[in-house]
């Protein structure tokens, strides 16, 4: 069966605490024979010091198939973030959608599935990157957005991550409930990340008073200092090896599964994959509680968290 979805739907926008995160349920009508998992969800985002949450997040029921789902959080950073972050949390799901749609009908095989999805992310985030690039009236020349996106089509976890924001599994093992980190956060201090982009010119420095944040700077000049090495926007870094390419992946989930976690980088900053409590609320919670003690001094960052609970 293709891919298909509905003209029936309706979105819910958060309330306080919530305002940048959009929950959006769609009624789907198709047959299907593959086994499956219940979803229960939160999310959850909370502003930092500098006063508006640049942050932006989605959860998407019946995303593509009845029980399917999306998730993504978006980061976004520089004078315009706040705008590209809303603006790929509310294109990206439907442009994904449209370019596996594209491709041929869902196979019997995993692994031939994974592939079409990669590819729709693949040509879903390059076409994002550029409608972006064709705004006029929106610099984003050092502006941007990071983005962590899971799609889930019965049991299969189809993960795009482009930046460092985070996607964590909790699975259950003998000991109790096991974190696995589910991307790799795309920093400057990555060696394969840096070797792209000082082949590119761009420079790859701390400053003097963050001895331990490498960022992305211009060849020959002291700009713009971006702490990621993958985003959408960025348009001056773009030659310089900042790139809008996604890094996917693919995880059946297994009965042992029980919950998906996805967050900003503001959270995992202060808090350990083992840290990530049972609900995205409290998760934040945690992580501005950790910002205020272990960095009393600096402003803290925007903490936005999306948790996807697997009911077997």
């Amino acid at each position: 069966m293709g891919i298909c979805a509905s003209d029936t739907s309706s979105v819910h926008v958060e309330s306080y605490g919530n305002e940048d995160a959009v929950v959006h349920y769609t009624e789907i009508s198709i047959e299907t024979n593959r086994s499956s998992t219940r979803i229960g969800s939160t999310n959850y985002s909370h502003p930092g010091s500098k006063g508006f949450n640049q942050d932006s997040s989605i959860l998407f029921q019946g995303y593509g198939i009845e029980d399917g789902v999306l998730c993504g959080v978006f980061d976004g950073h520089g004078e315009n973030g706040n705008i590209v972050s809303k603006m790929v949390r509310n294109r990206l799901p439907s442009l994904l959608l449209d370019q596996r749609n594209a491709l041929a009908k869902i196979s019997a095989s995993p692994s031939k599935n994974f592939l079409k999805w990669k590819d729709a992310c693949f040509s879903s985030f390059k076409i994002m990157n550029y409608e972006i690039k064709l705004l006029e009236n929106l610099d984003c020349s050092c502006s941007g957005t990071t983005a962590v996106v899971v799609t889930k089509q019965g049991n299969d976890l189809v993960i795009a991550n482009l930046g460092d924001s985070r996607a964590v599994l909790g699975t259950r093992t003998e000991n109790g409930i096991m974190a696995i980190q589910l991307t790799t956060d795309l920093k400057p201090g990555v060696a394969s990340e840096a070797e792209r982009i000082r082949k590119c010119k761009g420079r790859v420095l701390a400053l003097e008073k963050e001895p331990h944040i490498l960022r992305v700077w211009l060849p020959l000049r002291d700009s713009p200092g971006l702490a990621m090495s993958r985003a959408f926007g960025d348009f001056v870094l773009k030659k310089h090896g900042i790139i809008a390419i996604p890094d996917v992946s693919y995880r059946h989930l297994s009965p042992n599964d029980h919950f998906l976690v996805l967050a900003s980088d503001g959270v995992w900053d202060v808090l350990s994959n083992d840290q990530e409590g049972s609900a995205a609320k409290a998760i934040v919670d945690a992580a501005i509680s950790s910002w205020e003690h272990k960095f009393p001094n600096s402003n803290r960052d925007d903490c936005t968290a999306i948790c996807l609970f697997f009911q077997h």
